[in-house]
């Protein structure tokens, strides 16, 4: 005899739920970081509603939370899954492709985590999703993924994935900027921060090798030089 309403056990299954999603692809300084954030729950649950105890503890997507509020969410979700991240550097993006190098590394934490159903922040215009997604399929094994636009905000898990790929990424452009502090910083180190593009206009003019950190083939360096030559 069982403890349904019918004597019968309520069926509980544990399901491993894997987010995905990255921070910095469109940096011109510091490398693509790709992070995963692998939660385990037990129940009968909907996908989404099995996930509101990450959206308690603040999982959203990163680029709405403050620098301050991403570190403190952060330490509360490490309490609920497991994170992984990996940090692509710029030479590796410059020699080469950096779509290719971003589902590499998406797959690479699926195939560590082994997970039942994936959650992937959409990389692609909404129309290259099903061929993504099918390459994903096969490729990894596993057949349940979710690829969505905005799914950092959308799903719980994307968002703590989110944060934890945010997070890394924000320390490494904080150790660029302690690193040249002397000469003002980098900036964020996307292109449009007139900051970095300063940093960067200063090696041109100087006729300098462009430090390790650069990703040498962004077309904004050509701009740049552009400009230096016909001001």
């Amino acid at each position: 005899m069982g403890n349904g309403p019918d004597g019968w056990l309520p069926v509980r299954m544990k399901l491993r739920i894997l987010g995905l999603d990255e921070a910095g692809r469109g940096c011109v300084l510091g490398p693509l970081v790709v992070g995963g954030f692998l939660y385990e729950h037990e129940g009968a649950e909907p996908l989404l509603a099995c996930q509101l105890p990450l959206r308690a503890a603040g999982a959203d997507d990163s680029k709405a939370l403050s620098a301050r509020r991403r570190t403190s969410v952060r330490a509360g979700l490490a309490q609920l899954g497991s994170a992984h991240t990996r940090s692509i550097p710029p030479a590796r993006i410059d020699e080469g492709n950096l779509n290719a190098l971003e589902v590499d590394a998406f797959l690479d934490i699926v195939r560590q985590t082994n997970p039942d159903h994936v959650f992937l922040d959409a990389p692609v215009n909404p129309r290259g999703i099903p061929k993504l997604q099918a390459d994903l399929v096969r490729r990894s094994g596993v057949r349940g993924w979710t690829i969505e636009p905005k799914a950092d905000a959308t799903w719980p898990v994307v968002g703590a994935a989110s944060i934890f790929a945010k997070v890394l990424r924000d320390e490494a452009i904080e150790a660029l900027n302690a690193e040249y502090a002397g000469v003002g910083g980098v900036g964020s180190g996307y292109p449009s921060d007139p900051v970095t593009r300063a940093w960067l206009l200063g090696f041109i003019n100087r006729s300098e090798p462009l430090p390790t950190c650069v990703r040498t083939r962004w077309g904004t360096l050509d701009v740049l030089r552009q400009g230096s030559l016909f001001p």
